[in-house]
C-alpha cells in the first residue's frame, strides 16, 4: 500500500463529533464507509468495536448497527465472537457495480441532455469548474474526489433522479475503492484525464446531443474498469 495511504489517518482528528438532530448509527456508517472507502482503513484492517467506541464515544449499539450494514455492502466480513475485518476489493462486485451504474447513468445523462432548460445544470458546471482549479493548480486529490462525486450527484439531481443516486452510490463501495486507489498512485495525468471526461459530457449536455452525452459518459465510466486487472496484479493483496 502506498505510504501517503497509510500515513491518512495521522491527519484524522483523534475525537469524532456527531450531529445530535441525525441518527447516530448512520452517521456511524457514514463516516466509517467514507474511512474504507478513501482507504484511510485499507483492506485488510482489523476493526475492534471497543476502539471505535471509545474513538467515536458511542455505545456499542449503534456501532453496531452501522457495522451490519457495511457487512451487507461487502465492505467488512464479521467473525463471530472474534473480529471485524475491512474486506479485499471484490473484483467480481466491482464489475457488477459498473455495470450498474453505467446502465443508469447512461440514460441519466440523455435525459439531462434532452432538457432544454439547461438551467438546471449550474451545479454541475459549478462543480467542474472547481475541478478545473484544482487540477490547474495541482491541488488536493481528496477536494479534487469530492467534487467529482459533486458533478455526478448533481447530473441526476437535474434529471430530477436524487433517489437513483442514492441507490447506485449504496451500491459503489467497491467500485469507489478501485478509483480511490487509481487516484491515489503518483500516475501523471489522472486529474486532466477527467477533467477531458467531464468537459466532454457538459459539452454534449450542452448541445443536447443525446448519443454524445450517453458516449461520453459510457467512456468516462469506463475509465476505472480499464484499470481493474492491472491494479489487481500490482497489489494482489488488496483484491479478491
Amino acid at each position: 500500500m502506498d505510504t501517503a495511504i497509510e500515513n491518512r489517518a495521522e491527519s484524522m482528528p483523534k475525537h469524532w463529533a456527531f450531529d445530535r438532530r441525525l441518527p447516530l448509527a448512520d452517521q456511524l456508517y457514514g463516516h466509517l464507509r467514507e474511512r474504507i472507502i478513501s482507504l484511510e482503513l485499507p483492506p485488510g484492517t482489523s476493526l475492534s468495536r471497543s476502539e471505535l467506541s471509545d474513538f467515536y464515544r458511542v455505545s456499542q449499539t449503534p456501532l453496531r448497527d452501522a457495522i451490519l450494514r457495511l457487512e451487507k455492502e461487502g465492505l467488512v466480513e464479521i467473525f463471530p465472537q472474534s473480529r471485524t475485518v475491512v474486506t479485499r476489493i471484490d473484483t467480481r462486485r466491482v464489475r457488477e457495480d459498473q455495470f450498474l451504474r453505467s446502465a443508469v447513468e447512461t440514460e441519466i445523462i440523455a435525459l439531462v441532455a434532452a432538457d432544454p432548460d439547461k438551467s438546471r445544470l449550474a451545479p454541475t458546471r459549478d462543480a467542474f469548474a472547481r475541478q478545473v482549479a484544482i487540477s490547474e493548480r495541482n491541488g488536493d486529490f481528496q477536494d479534487f474526489i469530492v467534487l467529482d462525486k459533486v458533478f455526478h450527484r448533481q447530473l441526476f439531481a437535474a434529471a430530477d433522479k436524487l433517489g437513483l443516486y442514492a441507490l447506485i452510490d449504496e451500491r459503489s463501495g467497491q467500485l469507489d475503492r478501485v478509483r480511490r486507489f487509481h487516484l491515489h498512485l503518483p500516475d501523471e495525468g489522472k486529474m486532466q484525464q477527467v477533467i477531458a471526461d467531464h468537459r466532454a459530457i457538459l459539452a454534449a449536455v450542452e448541445e443536447s446531443d443525446m448519443e454524445g452525452a450517453r458516449a461520453a459518459m459510457r467512456s468516462h465510466l469506463s475509465g476505472t474498469l480499464s484499470k481493474l486487472d492491472e491494479l489487481a496484479e500490482r497489489f494482489p493483496d488488496n483484491f479478491s
